[in-house]
């Protein structure tokens, strides 16, 4: 067992929650600093430790790989600038859907589970509700909450999490996370495709080229990584390496190196070009140290990329979400203000304005001028709030139009009082 081996044994099978360190671990093992740098990081990649403000590297429970690729509430946090004020030791679980608290207590346990997440305001009978059912609490509007709901937060190890935005600004940086998380996942990875080491035919450097001639005539393989006698890479042989030589000769003496590898966390796109360039049909996988992991063929490789080109990729932005609730009737603008528009007060999000007055934009432009618009610049003044279920009408004016340019005035009123107005330089752009 390498060294490096050691260390990420030795990280396993530490507690949950206990502080790791690069000096203690090379004290304690008896390893440079360098070699237990590299394998905590290593463990980090492995999702056996973490890094957590103010606390340091610590020993957390390994995700399970159909959990890799979810959002931690830690990262929740991180993500929408918010702290936690109860149950911190749950913070690298991780949720698989969120759900926004604007109904009755009663109707909470419908929309809740295990490993989701409730954005609400301040309502303690609905942070409650959502406890009792297994889910976590994102607070909005930068409010607290009662002791006992700390409490019952902490016995449960479900985070309450609070953020001073509000609960549509929250739940589209949520939104667009687990998107760009989804996309992640579907960008394929050497893991997800690599040959492991057990399934691997390989060959040690001690081995000769009468061997090699043995191995392939049984395996119906050409080319072998080749490793030491700590299963390091060392080389690569193929058929054509081995022509015309002596059968005694050591495979260390004739074979290719180094060899070309790649990482676990390579992509697949990357490897396509790399094998292409380089004329490879085989590429060995290897560990922090050179520890030969798998292999990746070339065939593989571009199945692997034809298949991922055939997927579609779907997502919404801020915008999106707001232009589901942008309807056009006699060529008038109208927006309904649902609770997802509304902030921790109930009245229209600030956010959501702005959103609405760009999409108005887009909309005009589109229809009547035939071209897209980049949004140079957006100056709003608020004049009343909105409340819930109200309905915005949105009115315009383009008060200057040259050919790459255009001002623009708009003007935001419900119940015929006007509750904003904008001004708005934006760059046309030809389709």
């Amino acid at each position: 067992m390498t060294k490096h081996e050691q260390i990420i044994k030795h990280i396993e099978n530490l507690t949950v929650g206990q502080k790791i360190s690069v000096r203690k671990i090379a004290k304690y093992l008896d390893v440079s600093e360098g070699t237990a740098y590299r394998a905590i990081k290593d463990a980090g990649q492995r999702g056996l430790v973490a890094t957590i403000d103010r606390v340091g590297t610590v020993r957390i429970e390994r995700k399970a790989r159909q959990h890799m690729d979810n959002l931690t509430f830690g990262e929740i946090a991180k993500i929408i600038d918010g702290h936690f004020i109860g149950g911190r030791s749950g913070q690298f679980k991780t949720l698989t859907k969120f759900a926004i608290g604007a109904m009755e207590v009663n109707n909470v346990v419908h929309y809740v589970s295990k490993n989701t997440l409730l954005i609400v305001g301040n309502r303690v009978d609905v942070q409650k509700a959502a406890l009792e059912k297994g889910s976590a609490v994102l607070i909005t509007g930068g409010f607290d909450t009662t002791s006992e709901i700390k409490r019952m937060a902490d016995e449960k190890e479900l985070p309450i999490i609070s953020s001073n935005y509000d609960t549509f600004m929250v739940a589209n940086m949520i939104n667009r996370a687990m998107y760009n998380k989804m996309i992640k996942k579907e960008i394929l990875v050497v893991e997800d495709i690599v040959i492991p080491i057990e399934e691997t035919s390989y060959l040690m450097e001690t081995l000769t080229v009468h061997d090699v001639r043995n191995k392939s005539s049984e395996s119906g393989h050409s080319r072998f990584p080749v490793v030491d006698t700590q299963v390091r890479l060392t080389g690569l042989i193929t058929s054509k390496d081995i022509i015309n030589r002596d059968a005694g000769e050591m495979i260390s003496q004739v074979m290719t190196k180094p060899a070309i590898s790649v990482q676990l966390h390579t992509t697949v796109a990357s490897c396509a070009h790399l094998m292409i360039w380089e004329g490879i049909e085989l590429l060995p996988v290897t560990g922090v140290d050179r520890e030969l992991l798998g292999v990746i063929s070339r065939e593989d490789v571009l199945k692997a990329m034809q298949v991922v080109g055939r997927q579609p990729q779907v997502g919404e932005t801020i915008n999106d979400q707001v232009a589901k609730h942008i309807e056009i009737r006699n060529h008038q603008i109208f927006v309904e203000i649902t609770p997802q528009l509304s902030n921790q007060f109930g009245t229209l999000s600030k956010s959501v304005s702005v959103a609405i007055i760009e999409e108005t934009i887009r909309s005009v432009m589109r229809k009547n001028k035939k071209v897209e618009v980049m949004i140079e610049s957006l100056n709003i003044f608020y004049i009343k709030t909105v409340q819930i279920e109200n309905e915005i009408e949105v009115q315009y004016q383009i008060l200057d139009m040259g050919r790459n340019f255009a001002k623009v005035e708009v003007t935001m009123e419900s119940n015929q009082a006007p509750v904003a107005k904008a001004l708005i330089m934006c760059q046309l752009l030809d389709h």
